[in-house]
């Protein structure tokens, strides 16, 4: 594609900030790394605040979506048969058009459930027969659209020796009342995973073994169960270590299921201290780390992403500064850092440099360009490749100096391309890795990953980013380079 770096003020300006979060996200970063996606859940009335709802599509950062309460039980029948779906389809639609995957959550749990229920009366066979049909109901609303469902949330008690909870399942059906939920879930839809969710479970305890026996109690009746979940609700300078959290993973996989790390927030006493900040970004690396080492480990879910919006200010009195962003939805850059380290992507820190120049006139000619190893030439024609090889270097003489790099510390570019058609500019964005240099000449970029189209009106986001794979052939554009 011919380069042409932008004026300052141009069509490009707008997509600066995106653009840094695009280009080395904690969803890209551990896809990358080869797990299926890293993920945040939201809720309806969040997405009404314009900014949130707009990271909340960022794909670079979030894979993955759960609904924190649009599919519970109170949500979804709030009086016995009539079912109310509105707010689960809202997030299931927005994961679907963003391309990202959605957890389910969550069919059976003994909080937000109607009193119809709770205090129903149900014999052993009604409970049993108002429970399946709940869960039948629900899940095939979103059959085939679900990664996986948390099917029972929450069975195991508090109180230290791995009990189940009492609850009006428990209370009324027995222990069968689990694995006969799974059996419900499987039969409405083969194809979601089933994972059983809870808290306190992320290292070796009387609860993690009550799980492990839960997965055990579950196929002992022959009923499909796919995962566990880790909700990971951990609290500043308490997180278990990367070691004994990666030792519980293993456990859990050697019953042959798969791990997510599901609702994860790292609390703190606010107004927060510097060094409970630093100590939450090793805490958040400590998690994301075990999971990293784990095969059967296949994902990490933020419990939201910002304070903004986070449960934990309401539940536990002066705590709170649990999530990466902060409650203007700044991100924290030492903890996101730490959680891009662990993941093994690179870390922010975006400067954005740009120059006017003239397009270059393309040329079959290939020839090397004498430039100091920080300076990118902002006229050339670049021939993208998926491989690992430097693409060559084309070149015809810049009519303007070339942006400098702030230093030679940066690891990747990212090139910006624009095209309009009928009011609206698509956008597509590439990210490189740093020039390969050979005795001060460079030799050409490597392209990695896969590239996103966004569309514009006015500088404003109107239809969901979506993903290109790197081009075959190259289009003409314009082209504005971002340092990362």
């Amino acid at each position: 594609m011919a380069l042409v770096a932008l004026a300052a003020g141009s069509q490009a300006a707008p997509y600066n900030d995106f653009l840094k979060r695009q280009a080395s996200g904690l969803n890209s970063a551990i896809v990358a790394a080869g797990k299926l996606y890293f993920g945040t859940a939201t809720e309806t009335f969040t997405l009404e605040d314009v900014e949130y709802a707009t990271q909340v599509s960022n794909t670079a950062d979030f894979g993955q979506l759960s609904p924190a309460n649009s599919m519970k039980w109170q949500s979804v029948q709030p009086t016995q048969d009539t079912f109310t779906f509105d707010g689960g389809d809202a997030i299931a639609d927005l994961a679907e058009a963003n391309g990202q995957l959605l957890r389910c959550h969550t069919l059976v749990w003994y909080n937000q459930l109607p009193t119809w229920v709770s205090g129903g009366g149900f014999d052993n066979a009604t409970l049993i027969e108002v429970m399946t049909n709940h869960i039948t109901a629900t899940v095939t609303q979103w059959k085939g659209k679900c990664y996986a469902w948390d099917v029972v949330n929450e069975a195991i008690s508090d109180n230290g020796d791995g009990s189940f909870r009492s609850n009006v399942f428990l209370d009324t059906i027995g222990e069968a009342y689990i694995p006969i939920a799974f059996a419900a879930a499987a039969a409405a839809d083969p194809d979601a995973k089933l994972y059983y969710n809870d808290y306190s479970i992320e290292s070796d305890s009387p609860k993690a073994t009550a799980a492990l026996n839960i997965v055990k109690l579950v196929q002992s009746y022959g009923v499909k169960i796919d995962g566990i979940g880790l909700q990971a609700h951990f609290i500043v300078g308490s997180t278990p270590s990367t070691e004994a959290q990666v030792a519980n993973m293993e456990a859990f996989a050697a019953l042959g299921v798969e791990v997510g790390i599901t609702e994860l927030d790292i609390r703190t006493d606010t107004p927060v201290t510097a060094s409970a900040q630093t100590q939450q970004a090793a805490d958040y690396a400590s998690t994301i780390d075990a999971c990293m080492q784990v095969d059967a480990c296949v994902g990490i879910t933020l419990w939201d992403w910002t304070d903004k919006y986070s449960w934990v200010p309401g539940t536990f009195s002066g705590e709170g500064s649990a999530l990466p962003w902060d409650e203007d939805l700044q991100k924290k850059e030492d903890v996101y850092d730490a959680m891009i380290a662990a993941i093994g992507g690179s870390t922010s820190g975006n400067v954005t440099a740009s120059a006017t120049a003239t397009a270059a006139p393309t040329s079959s000619a290939t020839s090397t360009v004498e430039v100091d190893p920080v300076t990118l030439v902002t006229s050339s024609t670049v021939s993208e490749t998926s491989s690992s090889e430097a693409a060559p270097v084309t070149t015809a003489a810049p009519t303007t100096a070339p942006p400098s790099a702030p230093d030679s510390s940066f690891t990747t570019f990212t090139t910006l391309c624009t095209e309009s058609a009928n009011g609206t500019t698509y956008t597509t964005i590439h990210t490189h890795s740093a020039p390969i240099y050979s005795n001060s000449t460079m030799v050409g970029p490597i392209a990695t990953g896969t590239g996103i189209i966004v569309p514009t009106t006015n500088g404003t986001i109107v239809a969901p980013v979506t993903t290109v794979p790197l081009p075959t052939s190259e289009p003409e554009c314009e082209v504005e380079y971002v340092y990362v």
